[in-house]
């Protein structure tokens, strides 16, 4: 059968369609005017004072990783280890690894997804010598993580915190906005996220030192790390002066290509302004397929559904697995019309790349391999109708009986 919901859906209305003959029109496609403008919308919508865009979400946890990392070189400290979950997309641990840092999993709350503050407190008390750990929380399914807690337990032992908002564009935690809540935090505008680019990623902070730095990281580590350049206008205050080279080719650090385009951030800025919209229809989408669903809440766990939060998508756990296996549920779901991805896995346990992790955490997240065993998820995105949803009902119907 034709799949009818999707996981996620892009669709191009006029306002996208305006922006991007805009960045045609304007004979420009390398970062410029849409670029800094999403920079200065994103971050007043979050609540920073600094955005920095990159080209994925991925490239946006290696580039603040490496800024953070080379912060608390200068204040003396040499992070070695980042605490953060193990029930995510594994891009967090890839960036970990990629920062030449370790990953250290501690497990999750089953019903919230987020990584658990006690369980985050015993693995610094374990593996951190003093300073030298970062607390790296994952805003999962759009779930807000306990950030008073967090903080605080990071308070206690010396060590920054690093939010990854990738899929958590506008949810609110105690007023506050996801990702304004730390050092640092990430965001990615994949095309199934709340605000879709197709690759996008930005890295938000209240921090100087560290947006400069990710300024720097995302252009090869050159010397220009102004908030807007102004060398084109012939008003570089690097350059010009005796001895000194164009700062756009100087450079001071060792860093990457993750520079984006303008159609990317065209496309993002014709949805900042609706993010609420868009958050508020997935919420109330995401409210009916719990009314609808909860006729199988013996064989499913639905998910807890809260006004505060913006959904990246619909997330449910099998009970108990005798009834009907995930896989199995996820094959009967698409072969009736209904798109499914699991629940991303427990990253040392389930993933490839990190076995040589697996006979250390074997028997130390049972939350999160559980989840990661059993947990998958549905589309809750703003274009889903209410015809849609019921359509999903019977999917579960015919695929439960």
């Amino acid at each position: 059968m034709t799949l009818r919901v999707r996981v996620g859906e892009f669709r191009v209305d006029d306002e996208i369609r305006s922006a991007v003959t805009r960045v045609l029109d304007s004979d420009g496609i390398s970062e410029g005017r849409e670029t800094k403008d999403f920079e200065s919308a994103f971050s007043r919508f979050i609540g920073t004072k600094h955005a920095v865009a990159v080209n994925s979400g991925t490239s946006a946890l290696v580039a603040g990783l490496l800024a953070l990392k080379a912060k608390m070189y200068s204040e003396g400290q040499k992070p070695t280890k980042v605490i953060t979950t193990p029930l995510t997309y594994v891009a967090t641990a890839n960036a970990i690894v990629l920062s030449g840092m370790e990953p250290v999993f501690a497990d999750v709350d089953s019903e919230t997804l987020c990584l658990d503050p006690e369980r985050a407190r015993a693995a610094i008390d374990d593996e951190c010598e003093g300073d030298d750990c970062i607390l790296l929380p994952v805003h999962l399914m759009g779930y807000v993580c306990d950030m008073d807690e967090l903080n605080g337990i990071a308070r206690g032992h010396g060590i920054r915190v690093f939010e990854d908002s990738s899929q958590a564009h506008g949810s609110l935690y105690k007023g506050k906005r996801a990702g304004s809540m730390s050092d640092l935090s990430s965001y990615s505008f994949y095309v199934a996220h709340n605000i879709q680019a197709g690759e996008l990623g930005a890295v938000l902070t209240n921090d100087i030192d560290i947006a400069r730095m990710v300024r720097k990281l995302k252009a090869n580590g050159r010397m220009c790390d102004c908030l807007i350049c102004t060398r084109g206008d012939g008003k570089c205050p690097r350059f010009g002066k005796e001895g000194q080279w164009d700062p756009r080719f100087l450079h001071d650090e060792i860093g990457y290509n993750f520079k984006t385009t303008e159609f990317s951030t065209a496309i993002a800025n014709a949805q900042i302004a609706r993010a609420d919209d868009i958050a508020a229809k997935r919420g109330e989408n995401f409210k009916l397929l719990n009314d609808l669903l909860e006729k199988h809440s013996d064989t499913l766990v639905l998910p807890k559904y809260s006004e505060d939060l913006s959904y990246l998508g619909y997330p449910i756990v099998i009970r108990d697995g005798k009834a009907i296996g995930r896989e199995q549920l996820q094959l009967r779901l698409e072969e009736h019309g209904v798109e499914t991805r699991p629940l991303f896995g427990c990253i040392p346990i389930h993933q490839p790349a990190y076995k040589q992790m697996k006979s250390k955490y074997e028997n130390r997240l049972p939350n999160a391999r559980r989840l990661g065993s059993q947990g998958l998820y549905i589309g809750c995105h703003q274009y889903l109708t209410k015809e849609d949803l019921l359509f999903v009902s019977e999917a579960f119907d015919a695929s439960l009986e």
